[in-house]
């Protein structure tokens, strides 16, 4: 998809191959080889070794499930010059209205206001009435395409200089989710996909999948109707009528007993981790949760701490108090004993308690400045292996002893550079080995960073990238310095020990026949071509795949996508949950760029750029990213050349598509020329490969809101929530007389103006006046008048939107901590980088070239 600037006639594919030793993406082409038995790949069903009969195979062409093979069509409104606009689009007799509307051409250069009044929701897929009610509504923040229109050919595809990729969110927490108990799980004998509301019956004991096209029978089971009660309707049953299931599976989906729910806390206990304060919050938010942590009678715990030697701990519920083993030769780490290490949280709940209670007084006086965190995670694996289950890791500093430890590679001077940027990749490679030994073992490794020191993130993190892990950073914590991080740490840490989770998971994703998978980003290993390996997997973490066309989809309407999960609940129930999403194929290059969802397509390129940054340079990755955009346009052009010659032209669908970029150029993951710290700039790299699609963009293009004139007349949301325009990210849009509230994703900011209206401050911050505001205010006071409350709704409704708690800065305009505001108001020009009009320009004459 991405090309580079030195070389504008070949395309160069933005996934990495190969890393050197050492090296490292997230993303992993799919010709990966597994270092573990691949025993998972038959358990989910891959291919299957059944062939189809010679009937089948001569059957009729690939059916649309009655939809006719053309362009989509719905209704719309009428527009003026539909017939010249649609003559420009390569002669489309039968443009549907709105299609025109999202190609309608907007000149960046003059249209300065393209933001919507509210944040951008996903397009629609141009449906059939049918099919759109079977998709079910809240798959589009669980399954988003790049493209909504699927082009029929690889050609087709390329000539639109879009790329072709998914973002999934596959364990999003949901409010409706149908659980399916069925002795027979019905399935697909070709291609093993699970039937869903998108295939086809030709009769009642006859139904052809959607994504080979095999006919299968229906099985006499699958006629009952369990919902209605009523026998002789397959076609009503509840995986037929919803796009996302779930389904409780048997025996034939486990290799072995499902596993208990196993919870092993490793924890830094050096001088550094004691001085930072991390380790008492920790400890009391486990006391408070350890009752709400998901599993069942079977739940085990155990807890390492480590500085230079590794300490571990008998939890036995013979003993009348936990029993400290001390393990001093870390070059050859073993267990001091196998049977009271991870013990039963039920049986042996109070010495649990008393340890946590006592671990932060034990090392209260510790003077030991070293940290053995590589032995200490041999220990854990070698505990844990058993097993398998969840390795919580808490790390504050640089590991310096034993295996795994590292030197400093950050230069204080080099933060600033236009130039390339060193070590964003690991400077060992035994993160990503000891990662790959747990995901066989299916364990999960999360990391927890919490230090004001460079800790060699790109290092650290492959422990959690390639074990399917998650990874949390703190970059200055400290319990009495930094309340703000206190209180984030302390809610995060809640949300995820108390958070769903799954054990012992694989993924696989299918499609339609014609289209291929090349790339995954996010973390988790590839066992094959299409399963990825997920030792846990959680409810916050998200997906991207990259897809290619290669065989021609003329004979069919419709393009099907299937994520299949396959995990091991907490309570040691064996589920499937099934995601199928479907998408009209389209012939016309115009339909291509119409269904273009650009915020999909923002977040797949900044996977794509993170890859290329750490493979070869981030310069190369910006360049890339540039040229994204500069190709995009310029094929845009190029139909639509007879409408109009002069200008920027965009499609309306893709007229956000050049500020998003150049905000993501701005972004701390890829931009130069402004002070960032390496171990930060890596785990902004982490969170693009990590989050899902609504958590990325508010990252990307944060919201900005004036809040000091809200009312209950302005767009209330169910009528106790104001709903403020979106405004764009320039300061033109601020006044001193205004506050304004920008949503960053992890992090609020409320901007309170000079010259702000004195009641506001004293009914909403409970401040006299804008003098009087405490120069490090994080929280919103309870206080009982309309304006505090409708404040107070619209970030709690903007708060419920995630899942972590974001926190919340009040800034003076007249302060130094603006600068932390400033920097997100991305249409405006810095030192190092272009306006949003400036860099417009360079794309006009990049395409003018």
């Amino acid at each position: 998809m991405f090309r580079d600037e030195k070389s504008s006639s070949s395309q160069v594919s933005l996934h990495c191959s190969d890393p050197p030793p050492g090296g490292d993406s997230s993303s992993t082409t799919t010709d990966s080889v597994s270092p573990v038995p691949n025993s998972y790949d038959s358990l989910e069903g891959g291919k299957s070794s059944v062939p189809p009969s010679v009937d089948e195979a001569k059957q009729a062409p690939p059916f649309g499930y009655g939809y006719p093979n053309s362009s989509p069509s719905h209704c719309g409104y009428n527009q003026t010059g539909m017939s010249q606009l649609s003559a420009a689009l390569g002669g489309l007799s039968g443009v549907p209205e709105l299609e025109v509307e999202a190609l309608r051409p907007v000149n960046l250069l003059q249209e300065r206001n393209l933001l919507p009044l509210r944040p951008l929701e996903a397009p629609e897929p141009h449906l059939s009435a049918d099919l759109k009610k079977r998709l079910s509504p809240l798959l589009h923040s669980t399954f988003r395409c790049t493209l909504t229109n699927i082009p029929q050919s690889q050609a087709l595809l390329n000539k639109a200089r879009l790329p072709l990729g998914l973002l999934l969110h596959p364990f999003r927490d949901l409010s409706q989710l149908p659980v399916i108990t069925s002795n027979t799980i019905v399935r697909c004998r070709s291609c093993r996909a699970y039937i869903n509301p998108f295939v086809s019956f030709l009769d009642q004991r006859r139904w052809k999948c959607n994504l080979c096209y095999r006919v299968n029978d229906v099985p006499d089971e699958f006629m009952y109707n369990p919902v209605t009660r009523s026998y002789g309707e397959p076609h009503k049953r509840p995986e037929v009528q919803n796009s996302t299931v779930e389904f409780i599976a048997s025996s034939d989906y486990m290799l072995r007993p499902p596993q208990p729910a196993v919870y092993l806390f490793v924890l830094d206990v050096s001088h550094n981790a004691v001085e930072a304060g991390y380790l008492q919050v920790c400890c009391q938010t486990l006391l408070e949760n350890l009752d709400r942590m998901p599993g069942d009678t079977r739940t085990r715990v155990g807890f390492v701490t480590f500085d230079s030697t590794i300490h571990f701990y008998n939890l036995h519920e013979s003993l009348s108090q936990p029993q400290m083993l001390v393990v001093s030769d870390i070059d050859d780490v073993f267990i001091p004993t196998h049977d009271s290490l991870l013990v039963n949280l039920k049986e042996s709940k109070e010495l649990v308690r008393g340890l946590l209670t006592a671990l932060p007084g034990m090392f209260f006086q510790t003077r030991e400045t070293h940290s053995a965190l590589g032995p200490a995670l041999q220990a854990a694996y070698k505990l844990m292996s058993p097993t398998g289950g969840r390795v919580s890791l808490f790390q504050t500093q640089l590991p310096t002893l034993g295996h795994g430890l590292l030197q400093s590679r950050e230069d204080p001077n080099q933060r600033s550079t236009t130039k390339g940027v060193q070590h964003l990749g690991p400077a060992t490679d035994f993160y990503k080995k000891l990662a790959l030994d747990c995901s066989g073992q299916q364990i999960g490794v999360d990391l927890f960073l919490l230090s004001s020191q460079y800790s060699d993130l790109a290092s650290l993190a492959c422990v959690s990238k390639y074990s399917a892990g998650s990874i949390f950073y703190y970059p200055s914590f400290h319990h009495v310095r930094n309340p703000a991080q206190l209180d984030k740490f302390r809610k995060d840490l809640e949300r995820y020990l108390t958070r769903k989770i799954g054990f012992e998971a694989v993924m696989r994703i299918r499609c339609t026949k014609g289209l291929s998978i090349h790339t995954f980003h996010g973390n988790f290993f590839v066992r094959s071509t299409d399963l990825l390996s997920l030792a846990n997997v959680n409810p916050d973490s998200g997906f991207a795949v990259q897809m290619s066309i290669e065989e021609s989809l003329a004979d069919t309407s419709l393009a099907c996508f299937q994520a299949a999960l396959l995990y091991t609940s907490s309570k040691g129930k064996r589920r499937i949950r099934v995601h199928t999403l479907c998408l009209p194929v389209v012939s016309q290059l115009s339909d291509v760029y119409a269904g273009a969802d650009v915020q999909a397509i923002t977040c797949l390129l900044a996977n794509m750029a993170i890859d290329r940054s750490i493979s070869s340079s981030l310069s190369d990755a910006r360049d890339a990213l540039v040229n994204a955009v500069v190709d995009s346009l310029s094929a845009y052009k190029s139909t639509v050349s007879n409408l109009q010659q002069s200008g920027l032209i965009a499609p309306a669908s893709l007229c956000l598509f050049p500020l998003y970029v150049l905000a993501l150029l701005k972004q701390k993951a890829l931009r130069t020329g402004t002070s960032t710290r390496l171990d930060e700039r890596v785990f902004a790299m982490c969170e693009f490969k990590t989050q899902p699609l609504q958590q990325v963009m508010r990252m990307v293009h944060p919201n900005l809101y004036r809040v000091d004139a809200m009312s209950d007349q302005v767009g209330m949301l169910r009528s106790t929530v104001p709903q403020p325009h979106l405004l764009h990210l320039t300061a033109e849009k601020l006044t001193r007389e205004g506050a304004f509230l920008m949503d960053c994703g992890s992090v609020f900011y409320l901007w309170i103006g000079k010259c702000c209206n004195q009641m506001f401050i004293r009914e909403v911050l409970g401040c006299p006046n804008h003098a009087s505001i405490p120069p490090n205010m994080t929280h919103i006071p309870e206080l009982e008048n309309p304006q505090s409350e409708r404040l107070r709704a619209f970030l709690a409704w903007l708060q419920d939107s995630r899942t972590f708690s974001s926190t919340l800065h009040v800034v003076k305009d007249d302060a130094s901590g603006k600068t932390s505001f400033f920097q997100y108001l991305v249409e405006d020009r810095s030192e190092s980088a272009f306006s949003y009009y400036e860099f417009l320009l360079h794309v006009q004459q990049q395409i003018s070239k």
